[in-house]
């Protein structure tokens, strides 16, 4: 039997540094060499998961901004996508700016891969999420209003006070043509809204990624809520030591922390069992 092991990045795999430690990296490359089918699903982009994730042994397809792509990290290759409709964009954009919210807008403009925003209106969140990102391409600063919502929009984040939040969230939670997540970034006060298009969940993506790729089972690896639905559609779920509340109690077992490489030492003690399908 296949199986297509799938982690969580943040809180999961990352440890508190945002970082995967050496052991970790070993740990997992030494069991893909040996054959072990093994991805991650992220909410964040390729780009900032590859610089997180650098050493790390990815031979199939990872799954970033929520389940919207699947895509092969080595040859830049989109094996599936997702984006809002026209119609689902714009009315986006009108109840963003209705409660005065200035969202990270993600797109295709012009084919190429943007993250637009309002570089004059930007709060403490936004300025450490751009700080943690420096360099980064697909950034488009932007004096004005006009632009920000152009392209192929598939993703929204704003990053903001829960209180300035929770009322944006309980309009898109309720609206069937959207997915939204509110949750705190970790480590920080500030709360992230995320929307994306109702298909788009690590789940769904996870059952594509394992058609493509022909396994027969998936055992995934989590810490948060936006990884609720990986877990109800795996064999086996796993919630790190960290993980919040609600994940625990839907896992098969609760593993170590991600500071205490839980998820590479389950992996390695799966493998000295003889447990691991490689």
């Amino acid at each position: 039997m296949s199986t297509l092991y799938v982690t969580d990045l943040d809180g999961t795999l990352l440890n508190s540094n945002d970082r995967i430690s050496q052991y970790s990296i070993q740990t997992i490359n030494e069991l893909v060499a040996k054959g072990m089918q093994f991805t991650y699903a992220t909410a964040r982009s390729l780009v900032s998961a590859s610089v997180v994730a650098q050493g790390l042994s990815t031979t199939i397809p990872v799954i970033a901004y929520n389940g919207v792509l699947i895509i092969n990290p080595a040859t830049k290759e989109v094996l599936s996508s997702l984006a809002f409709t026209p119609k689902e964009a714009e009315d986006a954009r009108r109840t963003l700016q209705t409660y005065g919210a200035n969202p990270l807008v993600y797109a295709y403009v012009d084919g190429v891969e943007r993250v637009s925003y309002r570089a004059d209106q930007t709060n403490e969140g936004i300025r450490r999420y751009l700080d943690m990102r420096k360099g980064d391409p697909r950034f488009r600063p932007l004096a004005e209003e006009s632009g920000l919502y152009q392209g192929d929009i598939f993703y929204f984040t704003c990053i903001a006070k829960e209180e300035e939040l929770r009322p944006l969230y309980e309009i898109f939670v309720k609206d069937n043509r959207y997915r939204c997540t509110l949750q705190q970034e970790l480590y920080r006060p500030e709360f992230f809204l995320e929307i994306m298009p109702k298909k788009a969940s690590k789940a769904e993506a996870i059952r594509k990624l394992k058609e493509i790729w022909h396994c027969d089972k998936v055992v995934s690896f989590g810490d948060a809520i936006n990884d609720i639905p990986m877990f109800e559609i795996s064999d086996e779920c796993y919630a790190v030591g960290n993980a919040v509340p609600q994940l625990k109690a839907l896992a098969t077992g609760v593993i170590g922390s991600n500071d205490e490489d839980g998820v590479a030492r389950w992996l390695a003690a799966e493998e000295t069992a003889g447990r691991i399908s490689l």
